[in-house]
């Protein structure tokens, strides 16, 4: 199995959305930051790897045929040049809006990463090293994350060839998804998940 289809969007962009997206039109499963949350003792160790300059994308890919959110949004270069046939949808959505949504979740909760249960440290370091190694790094205010969000936004966009790169938000639905991977629109609604509550929720463990 091979990644066919990977965002490039960080987190708070939809990526959960997204997931569920790349799901239903049959090109999952899907990794996301849950799957490291879920399998921290083999995930984390593939992770730090990678953020070493040591990844095996074979390894961290195991079983997934698409990729989004973090910690993959933070290697799009080298994701590019290890699937030179994936196509990549990159989320965004206005700087403002995400600022304020992730300093209110992924943010926050980095920042408290000390104080988490111990079962959670070795995860949240690593997703906390992938955050600055994507460009975000602790401290920030509202307008420096707006700036950091512009400029990965632009790197994206200069890193991968137009014709392989889907610029998205998920407020625009199937329709620029399905068409730029090919495949027929659902007879359902888009699904539209991971709002803060449920972001909490999900870090918690209760859904």
């Amino acid at each position: 199995m091979t990644i066919q289809v990977i965002g490039t969007g960080v987190g708070r962009t939809g990526t959960y959305s997204l997931k569920l997206a790349i799901n239903r039109l049959g090109l999952g499963p899907c990794h996301h930051m849950e799957v490291v949350l879920h399998n921290i003792p083999e995930q984390v160790p593939l992770w730090r790897a990678a953020l070493d300059g040591r990844p095996d994308w074979r390894a961290s890919y195991g079983g997934y045929s698409s990729a989004v959110d973090w910690p993959t949004a933070g290697f799009f270069r080298e994701l590019n040049e290890a699937y030179p046939s994936a196509r990549f949808v990159h989320t965004e959505r206005s700087p403002e809006s995400w600022a304020d949504s992730f300093s209110h979740t992924i943010y926050k909760l980095l920042a408290e990463r000390h104080a988490a249960p111990p079962e959670l440290r070795d995860w949240l370091e690593m997703a906390n090293d992938v955050v600055v190694h994507t460009g975000f790094p602790p401290d920030l205010d509202r307008d420096r994350l707006m700036q950091a969000f512009v400029r990965h936004n632009e790197a994206v966009r200069a890193a991968i060839p137009a014709d392989r790169l889907l610029v998205y938000q998920v407020k625009e639905g199937w329709g620029p998804l399905c068409k730029f991977l090919g495949k027929p629109v659902p007879d359902e609604p888009f699904p539209r998940s991971n709002h803060r509550e449920e972001f909490w929720d999900r870090v918690t463990g209760k859904i």
